[in-house]
């Protein structure tokens, strides 16, 4: 009896916990957002090329952990006006994500991506759309490298919601203009693949929307030299209270800069900070409600956007030349570089584009005995720019000689 008595209860313990833990919803590590998938739908991209990439979504999409309450999909189309394939809330599985993903059909027309991101950031993540406010927001947008209209201005205004942007190219896209559209830092969120080889980087690209998922810690993003995003999960509500928060230079914790925020806060922006700077922030939730404890962080700013300091040219032959520059910026301090020449005398103006890390090119296809402006621009992901120019001349080419007559009595001796 006392061991039928004991069954029961251990019955009922474990009843009772699967129940709470039913009630209680997900857990607390488990990942919980909003993911757009942004496919160029437009006629810029090849059948055979929309095939691939829409493979690569379907792929992409089917092992993450969907639900009503946890992680949403949506797709939407990049065309002459975009279109939402699905919504956010139509599918919670994956194999329903991925099943609908292969039924979708290009629609060609015109490669509209500033359209479609202002379309996405009004119709599917603002909260009066409908959104669930609190929870991270990723975009993935996948691109030949053009656009019809501007994508700059539009893309800003999706990162101020808090969204983190993950790009990928399939090779023809301008690394610059490509590295500012994404979230910070570039060389985690940016991939430039062939489109034959998308597999490559389903894994990691997965597991960095994953990351990016996790709301339950304070997290830093948009890091620059002179400031960094912060965001945080839903604590409190605009009723129960609100929250402090603190930034202090880690090596002068003496010097704190307080924010006071309401309760339905969930991300702030520092600006005006210095470079190479380590800093503690610390979020203190102030309610009279219920007890939350405080979350901290520590963000190190980039370094100084100092652009080059010293051209030096070389190696210059009469239809090329070298460029070198000084100091080398590495992707945690730019972007890249760009180098633009023209003839001095007037002409037309050519651009190479060379990546953070690098710090010479060789120029070619110049005209022999011409003198040109070189211009070495460093490009930071606050959208700044640093130049610096310099004088190049190249040598005059080979040209035929006529023989030197030769001296008087040279010929042999007379008689």
């Amino acid at each position: 009896m006392l061991l039928w008595t004991a069954l029961g209860l251990a019955l009922s313990l474990r009843l009772a916990l699967a129940q709470s833990g039913a009630e209680r919803g997900p857990p607390a590590s488990a990942p919980q957002g909003d993911l757009l998938f942004l496919l160029d739908s437009s006629a810029s991209v090849s059948h055979y090329e929309f095939s691939r990439v829409r493979e690569f979504l379907g792929q992409l999409a089917a092992p993450l952990p969907l639900g009503p309450e946890a992680l949403r999909v949506s797709l939407v189309h990049v065309s002459s006006r975009p279109h939402t394939e699905f919504s956010f809330s139509q599918h919670s599985s994956g194999a329903a994500v991925q099943d609908a993903i292969r039924a979708a059909t290009q629609l060609m027309g015109d490669t509209n991506t500033g359209l479609a991101l202002a379309y996405a950031r009004e119709q599917l993540f603002a909260e009066a759309a409908g959104a669930r406010p609190g929870v991270p927001k990723v975009l993935v947008w996948v691109t030949d490298g053009g656009s019809s209209d501007p994508v700059g201005p539009p893309m800003q205004e999706l990162k101020d919601l808090g969204t983190t942007v993950f790009i990928v190219s399939t090779g023809r896209g301008n690394l610059l203009e490509l590295a500012a559209a994404a979230s910070a830092p570039a060389r985690k969120h940016l991939h430039f693949v062939d489109v034959d080889d998308l597999h490559i980087i389903a894994q990691e690209l997965r597991g960095s929307i994953l990351d990016a998922m996790q709301p339950q810690q304070l997290r830093a993003s948009e890091v620059t030299s002179s400031g960094f995003r912060l965001a945080w999960p839903p604590l409190l509500t605009a009723d129960s209270g609100y929250y402090v928060l603190e930034l202090a230079p880690s090596a002068e914790p003496g010097t704190k800069r307080r924010q006071q925020l309401p309760g339905n806060a969930t991300g702030w922006a520092w600006a005006h900070l210095d470079p190479a700077t380590d800093y503690d922030v610390a979020l203190v939730p102030e309610s009279n409600v219920h007890l939350v404890r405080p979350q901290h962080l520590r963000v190190r700013t980039l370094p100084e956007e100092a652009g080059p300091e010293r051209i030096v040219i070389s190696h210059a032959r009469p239809r090329s030349l070298q460029v070198s520059w000084a100091p080398a910026l590495g992707p945690a301090a730019a972007l890249g570089y760009h180098v633009q020449f023209g003839p001095l005398r007037g002409g037309a103006a050519q651009r190479v584009e060379v990546p953070a890390g690098h710090n010479s090119t060789t120029l070619q296809g110049l005209a022999p005995g011409t003198a040109y402006l070189v211009t070495v621009t460093a490009a930071f992901r606050s959208g700044r720019e640093r130049a610096l120019s310099a004088k190049a001349c190249t040598p005059d080419g080979e040209r035929s000689r006529a023989p030197r007559p030769s001296p008087p009595g040279a010929g042999g001796r007379g008689p």
